[in-house]
């Protein structure tokens, strides 16, 4: 999933509740409890089939449940559990190699407003994601589902999706085979369920409104007041109402780092995942900032269908020309490791306790004393590509979306790039919603990107990669990557999928380097010492439900 990181320096005073114009000045009408966190500033979509950020997925992962959920693990960890689902499914596998699996409801489903909620939702909702009128870029989420393909390709109709009621409680699902992750699949928050009668009457306003945006997890939405702040309440008729947890859930919208670390100082925001880049040695070594785990790497993508990317040559090149070391040393400095290919360490390969980075190498040196080989290779290959010395070489554009972070990277970038290899790189901040545009729809040649794990599998990271997917910035086309990933979804033997996965990254990194990858994330935060009973994901999701303390 989109790492969402933005920041606009406003220079505006803190006011109450708020701290900055993207904060949230307004109050708000919360009563009892509140945690008060910021994830970013305003959400491009809280639609959950269209969302494709970690921020809008935070919320919607505390207003929305799929058939498993998040939950703590005792330890402060998340582990998927049933949610929806009363228990795990029954599996049937069928002589063909697809296989059916049956899920229970729990009893007396209930959406925000009272209503039933009944296996049906989950068809309506699974068959909106697929149906390309739809243009979720998630749709591939559920690709194992029998037909979701074809449906996807315009082949068949969305009615043909291998999902159906049974009855009010029982859900059939058939899969093309025997998926290891399908209960984080369920866990998604595309897969969440949605009313059809909501968005049926406020088409694509559904979202704006309470009244409209009916869900069916533990907090359902009472306010949002646009660039200020989402108000989530309790949603008493969730199946256990009664939990721990704060009243409410105010997520304030907030994009400036000075702003947010003035309004975690002053105690007016709980939980906080930004802060300036020239603070953080100091909140280190106080220990304010925590540094936890994370499924996800930081890196550029380059448009492949633009020239002079289109040869691989020049690719390889710039992505040489990066000094990793530097950018995680003298810019990051809170833990990253210099990513010496695309899938993050900690993704576990076909043998028990293996490591699928390690297992696949690297497909270049990340020592830093190795950085100058690296620069003469990518010089040759500049040569050789036509441009001896960057002679020749277009001015070419790199978009980012602004905070102190990708601004730092940016620049940094910028300077390699024009001392190892000649090359004019002009840099180009943008708004949030302009940027993910800019760059989905490839109207660029190099782009800022990050990519969080979904599910904890290297698929993960590498079918996005796809011809036509829609979370493939690069726009990198190739037949026989399709093949390897088709291959690698075709299979449940394990051995077998990490063999075609690692063969596909071969292709992705090694040799037609349709990204460059920098680091690999790890996770800051600072929260209210005086809140207990916050659990989160590597995969960059953190949960507040069962937080105690609360004011």
């Amino acid at each position: 999933m989109a790492k969402k990181l933005t920041i606009l320096v406003l220079g505006l005073s803190l006011i109450a509740m708020g701290v900055s114009a993207k904060g949230g000045g307004q109050q708000s009408t919360a009563k009892g409890t509140t945690v008060t966190a910021v994830f970013g500033s305003e959400p491009n979509t809280i639609d959950p089939a269209l969302n494709s950020a970690v921020d809008a997925a935070i919320y919607l992962s505390h207003a929305f449940e799929g058939l498993y959920k998040y939950a703590d693990n005792g330890r402060g960890r998340a582990q998927a559990v049933p949610g929806q689902a009363a228990g795990a499914p029954k599996k049937t596998v069928n002589p063909d190699g697809t296989v059916v699996y049956v899920y229970t409801l729990r009893d007396n489903l209930k959406w925000s407003d009272g209503k039933a909620l009944t296996a049906g939702d989950f068809v309506y909702t699974w068959q909106r994601l697929v149906d390309p009128a739809t243009a979720a870029d998630y749709s591939y989420m559920i690709d194992m589902v029998q037909n979701a393909n074809e449906i996807m390709a315009g082949e068949k109709n969305k009615r043909e999706l291998g999902i159906r009621a049974v009855n009010d409680k029982t859900l059939e699902i058939t899969l093309t085979y025997d998926c290891p992750f399908f209960d984080e699949i369920a866990c998604f928050p595309a897969t969440f369920p949605v009313r059809q009668d909501a968005i049926q009457k406020a088409g694509d306003q559904w979202t704006f409104s309470p009244s409209t945006y009916i869900s069916n997890g533990p907090y359902r939405l009472k306010e949002w007041v646009h660039n200020s702040y989402l108000l989530f309440e309790k949603n008493p008729y969730y199946y256990a109402p009664a939990a721990g947890g704060p009243d409410n859930l105010r997520f304030a919208l907030m994009d400036d780092d000075n702003s947010i670390l003035a309004g975690f100082k002053n105690g007016e925001l709980d939980f906080i995942e930004q802060v300036p880049v020239d603070e953080i040695p100091t909140l280190l070594a106080s220990g304010d900032l925590k540094i936890a785990d994370y499924l996800g790497t930081y890196f550029v993508s380059i448009n492949t269908q633009r020239a002079p990317f289109t040869d691989p040559r020049v690719r390889k090149a710039f992505t040489l020309a990066i000094d990793r070391n530097y950018i995680i040393n003298q810019i990051t400095r809170t833990g990253q490791k210099p990513a010496s290919g695309f899938v993050p360490a900690g993704m576990a390969d076909a043998a028990p306790g293996s490591d699928f980075r390690k297992t696949g190498g690297d497909y270049y040196s990340i020592n830093s004393a190795d950085y100058q080989k690296n620069v003469a290779e990518a010089k040759r290959l500049l040569a050789e590509a036509g441009y001896p010395n960057g002679a020749g070489f277009p001015v070419v554009e790199y978009i980012y979306n602004t905070n102190d972070r990708h601004r730092a990277i940016a620049e940094a970038l910028q300077d390699m790039w024009r001392t190892a290899l000649g090359v004019t790189v002009t840099l180009s901040n943008q708004d949030w919603a302009v940027f993910l545009d800019t760059r989905k729809n490839g109207d660029y040649s190099i782009a800022r990107d990050g990519w969080i794990g979904d599910y904890n599998d290297p698929i993960n990271f590498l079918d996005m990669f796809i011809t036509g997917g829609g979370n493939n910035n690069s726009q990198y086309a190739n037949p026989a990557y399709d093949r390897l990933i088709a291959a690698a979804k075709g299979t449940a033997v394990q051995a077998d999928r990490m063999r075609y996965l690692h063969q596909a990254e071969d292709l992705l990194v090694g040799a037609d380097y349709a990204v460059g990858p920098i680091y690999f994330y790890t996770q800051m935060y600072m929260m209210n010492p005086a809140l207990s009973g916050m659990y989160y994901t590597p995969l960059g999701y953190f949960f507040f439900t069962n937080v105690k303390g609360a004011k």
